[in-house]
């Protein structure tokens, strides 16, 4: 049986979780989140619970329990925390700038990126080489983070390009001189 899909997920403060035709809804202080789930699954909220079950022992159904309780569960943590993933640029003259809902990416090409932040995130920048992604959706904040850095990945020799903070890049040695 799935753990993930089994654990009981509780309810915070300040969040009210609505279930109709076969769609969660969750709200809460930062925003309102909506998300499908399968005939196969069934979602109840029981004592500021949300108990995730299936119908049968199909394959389907078991591949679908610890996944429809995982995305309830993203979806409670971004109405109260919300979601941050936070890139920076290395290399010389790579840099971000932010203007209204506007990210330009100067990444050593021969002319600016510019990149339309979608209107239910939210983009800072701390310095010209830090970049912040803010949001309620996970699902939406990390693939707006993986196409900005899809912009200039890193690469393996200088480590130059867009990463996530933190991010380890695996280094090669490149040519020996003769």
């Amino acid at each position: 049986m799935s753990r993930i899909g089994k654990r009981e997920l509780v309810i915070p403060e300040g969040v009210t979780i609505n279930i109709e035709n076969n769609v969660v809804s969750v709200k809460g202080p930062k925003g309102e989140l909506n998300a499908p789930y399968d005939k196969l699954i069934t979602v109840e909220v029981n004592d500021n619970k949300v108990i995730v079950k299936r119908s049968n022992e199909t394959k389907q159904a078991k591949q679908l329990h610890g996944t429809t309780n995982a995305i309830i569960n993203n979806m409670i943590i971004g109405v109260t925390q919300g979601y941050t993933k936070e890139l920076e640029a290395v290399g010389v003259g790579y840099r971000f700038g932010v203007s209204g809902n506007k990210i330009t990416v100067n990444a050593g090409y021969s002319h600016p990126v510019e990149i339309l932040v979608p209107s239910d995130l939210k983009a800072e920048s701390k310095s010209n080489t830090e970049l912040t992604i803010s949001g309620i959706d996970k699902q939406r904040v990390t693939e707006f983070a993986a196409n900005v850095r899809k912009v200039r990945e890193p690469e393996p020799y200088k480590g130059k390009g867009i990463r996530y903070k933190g991010e380890y890049i695996r280094r090669k040695e490149g040519k020996k001189a003769a």
